[in-house]
């Protein structure tokens, strides 16, 4: 997520985090997959793990930096 967008509103935010979401997956699925079809039980749940973990820290950037827009009001 490179693009600045900015964020004013919970209207706002919902569509971005599914597009986040989206991309995340998009850019794990490879490892999720191979770890799905080759993989041990492990490396599925690792995979699995990587890919939550992934989106809950684009999630958790963007709610950071509306407590620093707040803050700054």
């Amino acid at each position: 997520m490179d693009d600045a967008l900015t964020i004013d509103s919970r209207g706002d935010f919902g569509p971005w985090a599914i597009e986040a979401a989206k991309q995340i997956v998009g850019e794990q699925r490879f490892e999720l997959a191979k770890a799905a079809r080759d993989g041990t039980e492990g490396e599925l749940r690792d995979a699995g793990s990587g890919l939550g973990q992934a989106i809950t820290n684009a999630l958790l950037e963007v709610y950071d930096g509306l407590l620093d827009g707040a803050q700054d009001e």
